[in-house]
């Protein structure tokens, strides 16, 4: 038996009859509803993603002295060593700086939640700096240090998941 549908044809819903012109009407406002309703969800919640910095293009016209920190950097005999441990963070100076002539900080920078971002002065102690695990949750983190030894400028980055 073969059934054919035609564009006139009628159901019988609940003593009702709904032809298939009602049918489209129906399913394109309960398309447009669903739409909507995303609409309005992203413009009414809260965004959590923001920019890196907030300055961003005024921090954009100070890239070439960022180049020139991060190259004295390369420039140099022993390297920076970034480790995680039991007690946090400990990052590994140079032997080449003595402790005193360091001048600078050390920002921890989260790329998915700019609240538990922090700055930290170098306070560096037999050529090394340890960052507490309670200031620390775990997933990525940015480790951005900017210093100068004997007025030259120095800058170091590097991922470390905690």
């Amino acid at each position: 038996m073969l059934l054919v549908f035609l564009p006139y044809q009628t159901t019988n819903l609940n003593n009702m009859k709904l032809n298939w012109g009602t049918s489209i009407v129906i399913a394109m406002i309960c398309f447009i509803g669903f739409i909507m309703f995303f609409v309005v969800q992203m413009l009414s919640s809260k965004n959590t993603q923001d920019l890196v910095e907030e300055s961003y293009y005024h921090k954009e016209l100070l890239v070439q002295g960022e180049i020139d920190k991060v190259n004295n950097v390369k420039d140099l005999i022993a390297s920076f060593e970034i480790k995680k441990t039991e007690e946090g963070i400990v990052i590994i100076y140079p032997a080449d700086f003595d402790d005193k002539k360091v001048v600078g900080s050390v920002k921890l920078y989260r790329p998915s939640d700019k609240n538990l971002d922090f700055k930290l002065p170098i306070q560096q102690k037999n050529n090394s700096q340890l960052i507490p695990k309670s200031l620390l949750v775990n997933g990525r983190w940015n480790v951005e240090l900017d210093f100068e030894v004997d007025s030259t400028p120095y800058a170091y980055k590097k991922e470390i998941t905690w």
